[in-house]
């Protein structure tokens, strides 16, 4: 087949070329449709569904609104995982499913199981689904701040909500837009419970006037010989005034005129009477916009969508108002790391085309080689194209990866095809150029295929990983095979026609002379070989102790499960005691962002405290979360991290959890904590929850490398109960419903009815006035209307008093949870978790029914690493059986295997001298590693076969001899251009965007460096002594094929 194809590309050398410009072009037309996005789509499949359930408390939330939810959920198809949050007045259940199933199936699915669920709720529970929107999907923080002193909290909420907020949602990409800060507008109807005494009407008379002063309605047609009218009712309220006119149905007489809200009530203006959330912009108070994308959205060109029509917004908009995308953009550093990896292509590159031309000294055959990487790019980024996968860091990794690999095959062929033209030159008998670069490019495409097969299965254990762990490295995969794959189809068909174009009449070669740099490398190698083969036992025991060393130093290593990032933005939260009020969790974050900007990176902060409504991102209102955006510097990470802690840890009282926007994502997705480690502690009474998790905090504070230790803040916080007494309730003829639902009236108030201000809909909301809610004496005189006709106050049959209550209820898997949870400072993740295991299994003790879970980046770390060594054995098992359908040998097949221990050697030094860190990235890197270090042993061991099959020569030392110089010159070039082409990326650790890419590349860089310098020596050692019998029984086995 082989033969064929490099025929047909030598046949029609012209149409092979010219296929290959136009697939350049065309390449490069498709690159600039392609998303680009910061990391491939992360997205486990989950549902989230929330509910607002106003006035109950979290107890009554979870047992009325919770567990019902979770009941339904938890016998769906394709459910994982169960996950609740019950707040005062809030539910919020996450139901995640298998990693291949479809967001849409989901969401139908969860659909049905709520509409089953729907009637058992609560009457007034409105469950909703959170719209469609990736993981990583807030992509930008808008502030909306004023320079006007006319414009109040309440005029800027409602300018963010109406001019700018609805404008973004119109943007292609968009996926929901969440509001919080300022004050949103309501019409409030508060009512004094004296005037409605005095004038002898009940609260429930208020509402219902209310209800039926804002009406529209038709009085159909009226109809003329030439023209039809509708008649439409106009009843609806359009101002203030109008609902102060709203007439309360009483009697009325000629000398009592109507009542009207404004003799018993006061109508005003104003924000909700108990803000869950507020929010501010570089310490000033304002409105934060969070846009989510949806799935699959390029958050580059949204970004750039979002930002012009920004501009046309504020100039729409009043004087003084200041929009602010500045805050917080992913597109930031999605530009920031693909430059970075595109550089390191870049430098790769020119790095791979020093390195040709010193070996090659001419130009034509590094221009020939070269051809390689940008074609093979191009057909990667085609593949790309159909198969729906974007432009990310790890797709560009995979490439920055395989750089120094894609020219390869074209090295191997080329110097075959120029050494064999370069002898025929000199022959007494020339053969035709075309024949002689078919049988160069025909003798070496067995090493080249069988290359790239084992690079294939050696990847294979990267396809299998699953989880958010296959979700980030498969692309990687996906792009490093493909451009692996493309640059052999290259060398099969382009190489040789281009050969066959410019390389026959280079006056080079005249001479038969290599060049000097070869010359020297051939004269050392030489030495070292001459020096080595007589002792082959000294050589081996050497190797073997190095392999030894390295095996022994590998348990000595830290693991984690991704390295970390620089994402040039951090995700601070700080958590004061439940309990706290807003005002207060509003003067301490501000404090706290006033703090942030005495670090001189701080360029821009934005604060959220609380939850905004019908927002997925629950908050209670002890809780803040500040967006911190830095300035390049040239301060270390860790540094600023430090400087933060620093001056948060001045501030009494408060919990501090430093992160990423990106990294605490990827903790929840694989904890549901936006921490490394979560310590989950599970069991019915919430007391023991707590008392557990405060042991378990107090026994773990102490491990060495734990940071931001925190106990999950669900607490007792205080309370008041109105219980009513049911033998009064009897007495006064008071029916208890009734009394609960007039108590919740009275002072939690009630959405009643909405005003129509243009396209603008603001809630109209009924309720007592402050002075009769403020205390529990002024709640006991609320007046109540019994059975009997007559008003009495509250306090007549029920109790009002201070009482404690759980601020929050979490749970998992059906249980109820608590969690400590912690991150990690100047140690590896794994280590810290097996200290803390320790520990707790020697000094925790927990009641019957109770138990722990660990979760967190180490726990897919351990699940991913457990994986991937399963499956090693079955790609090295395919990796043997490959190599032995080429040589038929048991013995040359091992020894081609041989590369995978001595490249271990140099592999672990590199990672011991970089830290000695062991992440997925790093057996990533193991994995790719085992492939490139394979090609060297296979092109040697093919060519000392080519000899005795095809030159006559013998197994012998001159054989041995002359083999090994005859493909030291490709073997040096192969290892040297992947090893300089992966430089940059070596030398670019903790750099935005390749943090995931350089542990990748010490590890193959490293491996590959002592791989290829024991190969060199090794493989004809071991081939002169165990390679005899082998290669006569391989070249007896092809004999009798070509007879047959």
């Amino acid at each position: 087949m082989f033969d064929t194809i490099i025929r047909f590309a030598l046949n029609y050398r012209l149409l092979v070329i010219t296929i290959a410009a136009l697939m350049t072009v065309y390449g490069f037309q498709v690159v600039r449709t392609l998303p680009v996005d910061v990391f491939p789509d992360l997205n486990r499949p989950t549902v989230t569904i929330i509910s607002e359930a106003h006035g109950l408390a979290p107890e009554e939330v979870e047992t009325l609104v919770t567990f019902p939810i979770e009941a339904a959920m938890n016998g769906a198809s394709g459910v994982t995982m169960v996950r609740s949050s019950s707040s005062i007045g809030f539910s919020i259940v996450y139901v995640e499913f298998d990693w291949d199933k479809d967001i849409y199936l989901a969401r139908q699915i969860v659909g049905e199981k709520l509409n089953q669920v729907a009637g058992s709720l609560p009457d007034d529970v409105q469950s909703i689904m959170g719209p469609v929107s990736s993981i990583m999907g807030e992509v930008m923080f808008i502030g909306v701040t004023s320079e006007n002193p006319d414009i109040s909290p309440l005029d800027l909420r409602t300018i963010a909500d109406w001019d700018v907020k609805q404008r973004l949602l119109g943007i292609s990409g968009v996926s929901k837009i969440t509001a919080i800060g300022g004050d949103l507008k309501q019409y409030h109807v508060l009512v004094d419970p004296q005037k409605m005494l005095n004038h002898g009407i009940t609260l429930h008379q208020v509402r219902e006037a209310l209800e039926n002063a804002n009406v529209n309605t038709t009085g159909g047609f009226l109809l003329n010989a030439y023209q039809e009218h509708s008649v439409r009712n106009l009843g609806l309220i359009r101002s203030l005034d109008d609902l102060e006119k709203t007439v309360i149905a009483k009697e009325v007489s000629p000398d009592m005129p109507a009542l009207t809200l404004a003799d018993v009530a006061e109508v005003k203006l104003a924000g909700p009477i108990a803000k869950r959330g507020d929010a501010s912009v570089n310490g000033k108070a304002g409105v934060l916009l969070a846009v989510s994308k949806q799935p699959g959205t390029d958050t580059i060109g949204l970004t750039d969508r979002i930002e012009k029509e920004l501009v046309s917004i504020e100039k729409s908009l009043p004087e003084g108002i200041i929009l602010n995308p500045e805050i917080f953009k992913q597109a930031d550093f999605i530009k920031n790391a693909i430059h970075n990896i595109i550089e390191a292509l870049r430098d790769g590159s020119i790095l791979v085309a020093i390195v040709l031309f010193l070996f090659l000294l001419n130009f034509r055959t590094t221009a020939i080689t070269l051809v390689a990487i940008p074609l093979s790019i191009v057909v990667t980024l085609i593949i790309f194209k159909w198969f729906g996968m974007s432009i990310n860091t790890m797709t560009l990794g995979g490439l920055a990866v395989a750089i120094g690999e894609l020219v390869d095959d074209a090295i191997v062929d080329v110097e075959n095809v120029f050494r064999r033209l370069r002898e025929n030159r000199h022959k007494k008998d020339k053969e035709p150029a075309l024949s002689v670069v078919f049988k160069a490019s025909k003798e070496i495409r067995n090493s080249i295929f069988f290359s790239t097969i084992i690079v294939f299965m050696v990847f294979l254990p990267l396809f299998a990983m699953s989880g958010l762990e296959g979700k980030v490295f498969i692309p990687l995969g996906v792009a490093y095979i493909t451009a692996i794959v493309a640059s052999m189809l290259v060398s099969l068909t382009v190489t040789p026609a281009l050969c066959s174009y410019l390389l026959p009449k280079m006056k080079r070669m005249e001479d038969e002379k290599d060049g000097w740099l070869v010359r020297q490398l051939k004269a050392g190698h030489s030495k070292v070989l001459n020096l080595a083969l007589p002792r082959p036992k000294a050589v081996l025991t050497i190797v073997t102790v190095l392999f030894l060393g390295a095996l022994m130093l590998v348990p000595t290593f830290g693991r984690e499960f991704l390295p970390e990032f620089n994402e040039g933005s951090f995700t601070i939260n700080v958590t004061l005691p439940p309990g706290t009020s807003l005002e207060e969790s509003n003067r301490l974050g501000i404090l706290a962002e006033n703090l942030m900007h005495e670090i001189p990176e701080v360029a821009d902060t934005g604060r959220r405290t609380g939850r905004a409504e019908e927002d997925e991102h629950a908050l209670g209102v002890n809780s803040t979360e500040l967006e911190v955006t830095l300035k390049p510097s040239d301060r270390h990470k860790e540094e600023i991290v430090a400087d933060i802690r620093e001056k948060l840890g001045s501030i009494p009282g408060v919990i501090i959890n430093i992160g990423q926007p990106i990294s605490h994502r990827i903790d929840f997705i694989t904890s549901g904590i936006r921490a490394q480690i979560a310590i989950k502690i599970f069991g019915d009474d919430l007391n023991v929850l707590r008392a557990k998790a405060a042991e378990v905090q107090d026994l773990v504070k102490s491990v060495e490398g734990i940071a931001d230790l925190q106990m999950e803040q669900q607490l007792l916080i205080p309370q008041i109960h109105v219980n009513f007494d049911r033998d009064k309730a009897k007495q006064h003829g008071v029916m208890i419903g009734e009394a609960a639902e007039h108590a919740e009236l009275a002072m939690q108030g009630q959405t009643v009815t909405s005003i129509i201000d243009g396209n603008r809909l603001f809630d109209v909301v009924l309720r007592l006035n402050d002075e009769a809610r403020e205390d529990k004496e002024a709640i006991g005189k609320i007046p109540f209307e019994t059975l009997r006709g007559n008003v009495v106050p509250l306090q007549l049959f029920a109790d009002i008093e201070e009482a404690k209550g759980p601020n929050l209820i979490n749970r998992e898997g059906v249980n109820r949870r608590m969690v400590v949870q912690a991150n990690t400072q100047g140690r590896d993740v794994v280590s810290v978790v097996e200290d803390i295991q320790t520990i707790l299994d020697e000094k925790l003790e927990l009641p019957s029914g109770y138990y722990i879970s660990y979760g967190g980046q180490f726990e897919s770390q351990a699940t991913a690493q457990r994986n991937i060594l399963i499956l090693s054995i079955f790609s090295l098992l395919g990796m043997f059986l490959a190599l032995y359908t080429n040589f038929r040998s048991v013995s040359l097949s091992l020894q081609v295997m041989l590369a995978i221990p001595l490249s271990f050697i140099g592999a672990v030094i590199g990672i011991y001298m970089t830290g000695g860190v062991f992440s997925i990235a790093t057996m990533v890197g193991f994995v790719t590693l085992t492939g490139i270090a394979s090609r060297n042993g296979i092109m040697m061991i093919s060519h000392y076969l080519h000899l005795m099959k095809y030159e006559g020569e013998k197994f012998d030392l001159q054989m041995l001899k002359r083999g090994t110089q005859e493909r030291l010159v490709p073997v040096l070039m192969t290892a040297l251009t992947a090893l300089l082409a992966l430089t940059p990326l070596v030398m670019a650790a903790g750099e935005t965007g390749k943090e995931i890419l350089s542990p990748v590349a010490i590890v193959i860089f490293s491996g590959l460096f002592s791989s290829t310098l024991l190969n060199l020596i090794v493989t004809p050692l071991v081939f002169w002594r165990f390679g005899e019998k082998a290669s006569q029984s391989y070249l007896e086995q092809q004999t009798k094929q070509r007879v047959l």
